[in-house]
């Protein structure tokens, strides 16, 4: 079936799929959909599959041969009518190879008037790099092999281990997950000129904004994903309308957080009013935080300083805890898990919980070592998890059925 792409903007999309279709395929036609007016206007006329291929041929200028040659449409979302041919490639001519991808493709296809070409195409996410990638971008993949032992038999890492990957786990708060940012660093061997890139790519995602919603919508949109640092910096995290713009409501801000949601540019992390399985049955669906969908992103937007994040647990900053449960966020959608936290009325708050099979797992997430809990002793009491997750600077160990998890090892739950 024709495959979708999606994911955010300058996640590496279009690189992927390039160097996918040079290793696997003979040639590939690739179309930007979004500057290529001519075939943006054939598919509004014209959605037989033998007519696009004969129309696609002239355009690219080479023959497209199927099983050999891979179509590729890039920013597909400037055409829905290329996404709902989709439907007629896969039943009538299902021997032509074709990816689409676009940054907005979920925005597209969320709108009232699309037809989805529902169970005619497979569909894969593209996130940020985890932290698990930045270090294979490090050359650091024994690194990453000695943290998964660790990991699976609750040994702590070598003393010196431990340090060095606490230390790159601090830079890649900075640097975070995006392949340019990542790229810059890693050839610069520098942090200075990785905040110039991180802000071009939060330029274009503001952009994108006015170019792909209406004009009063976007001014909601850009409200409420400005708005988000100082969500974060709060104790209680859940995403308040008022803090976005003044008087601000649900009704107001719905349709602009889906935008951001569908866009791949944050995640949505729902509440919980139980613990019990399936956990998906008990959200609270009019509650919720929103993270960004890459944490070098809001360490560069919040406009922490450098120095405070390479510096942490020297130097006290209360929003290193919100970059932190960013960065878990991030990891646990890398891994499909759903988003989710429990909270009382405002007596326990417990950050993330995962539903791993029948088994519903817990997980704090603290910056430093101080990692007593009151509010895991909550939960616990009340719905006897299998076993509890406790992400910190602590090295990896077991005891009274909590499982110690270093910061940097957050890839491997």
């Amino acid at each position: 079936m024709p495959l979708l792409v999606y994911g955010a903007r300058q996640v590496g999309k279009t690189y992927i799929i390039r160097q996918f279709g040079a290793q696997q395929y003979k040639n590939i036609a690739e179309i930007n959909m979004e500057t290529n007016k001519t075939v943006r206007e054939y598919f509004e006329n014209n959605i037989e599959p033998e007519r696009i291929i004969r129309f696609l041929e002239t355009e690219v200028r080479e023959r497209i041969v199927p099983g050999e040659t891979l179509i590729f449409f890039d920013e597909v979302q400037s055409c829905p009518r290329a996404l709902t041919a989709m439907k007629y490639f896969n039943e009538n001519t299902p021997e032509y190879h074709i990816v689409c991808a676009g940054s907005l493709l979920g925005v597209a296809i969320n709108r009232e008037e699309f037809s989805f070409p529902v169970g005619n195409v497979d569909s894969l996410t593209m996130f940020p790099f985890d932290f698990e990638e930045f270090l294979w971008s490090q050359n650091e993949e024994m690194l990453c092999e000695e943290i998964k032992k660790s990991f699976d038999a609750n040994e702590a890492l070598p003393s010196s281990l431990h340090e060095k990957a606490l230390e790159l786990y601090r830079i890649y708060l900075i640097v975070g997950g995006m392949p340019m940012p990542i790229l810059t660093y890693t050839q610069s061997g520098s942090l200075i000129p990785v905040p110039d890139v991180q802000n071009k790519i939060l330029n274009d995602y503001i952009a994108d904004m006015s170019k792909y919603a209406e004009n009063a919508e976007s001014v909601k949109i850009r409200a409420a994903y400005n708005s988000i640092p100082v969500q974060l910096a709060k104790d209680n995290k859940k995403f308040q309308y008022k803090l976005a713009q003044r008087g601000g409501t649900a009704t107001i801000f719905g349709a602009a957080i889906d935008w951001l949601s569908f866009a791949g540019i944050v995640l949505k992390c729902v509440k919980l009013e139980h613990g019990f399985m399936p956990i998906s049955v008990y959200q609270d669906l009019a509650s919720f935080k929103i993270y960004m969908s890459d944490v070098g992103l809001l360490t560069m937007k919040s406009g922490i300083s450098q120095q405070v994040i390479l510096a942490a647990g020297e130097l006290e900053n209360t929003f290193l805890g919100a970059i932190t449960e960013n960065y878990v966020a991030q990891v646990f959608a890398a891994k499909h898990y759903g988003l989710y936290y429990w909270a009382t009325d405002g007596q326990a708050e417990v950050d993330f919980v995962l539903q791993k099979g029948d088994d519903i797992i817990p997980v704090e997430v603290k910056t430093g070592k101080r990692t007593k809990s009151k509010s895991l002793a909550m939960f616990t009491e009340k719905y006897k998890p299998a076993y509890i997750i406790r992400i910190s600077s602590k090295n990896f160990g077991l005891e009274n059925n909590i499982k110690s998890v270093p910061l940097y090892a957050s890839f491997c739950i």
